[in-house]
């Protein structure tokens, strides 16, 4: 167990650094991530490949358990400064790929999952089909609109990504 996860770890580390806003916080759900692995480690599959998947299936749960309480908090916040009565706007810093990011994130959370775990982790679709707990045929599909509803968000909006 402790060969596999260390092997996983990096990845996963990545994995979570291209998802949350700081190190930090992808440290965390890391650590989080070995945390449940840990626990269930009678349930590790013995083949490294479909143990790396495994783990990976995890993580995604921990991100989305994350993401979870990062709205709630947002919403906390939204509600307090309703309550107090301060408006104003905060200003986004744009770096490299935002514009891509930005449209990436009109995609359904699943869609943008799926794209991300084939361009960003270099899992095989039927890779994603296993971390995702879905249909092979599912993710085929749903790659391929994903895929297209990017590329027609790039060309509608010109050179400028």
């Amino acid at each position: 167990m402790t060969a596999v996860i260390e092997a996983t770890s990096r990845d996963l580390l990545g994995y979570f650094l291209r998802r949350v806003r700081s190190a930090e916080d992808a440290a965390d759900l890391l650590g989080e991530t070995q945390l449940v692995v840990w626990r269930r480690v009678d349930q590790l599959p013995g083949e490294p490949l479909e143990a790396r998947l495994w783990m990976f299936g995890i993580a995604r749960r921990v991100l989305s358990t994350y993401r979870r309480a990062g709205a709630r908090r947002i919403a906390l916040a939204d509600r307090l400064r309703q309550e107090i009565e301060v408006r104003g706007s905060v200003a986004q810093p744009v770096g490299d790929g935002e514009e891509l990011r930005a449209l990436l994130l009109k995609l359904s959370y699943l869609d943008q999952e799926i794209i991300r775990l084939v361009h960003w982790e270099g899992f095989s679709l039927a890779e994603v089909a296993t971390i995702l707990d879905k249909r092979p045929g599912t993710i085929r599909s749903r790659y391929s609109r994903a895929r297209t509803s990017l590329r027609q968000a790039i060309d509608d909006q010109g050179d400028d990504i």
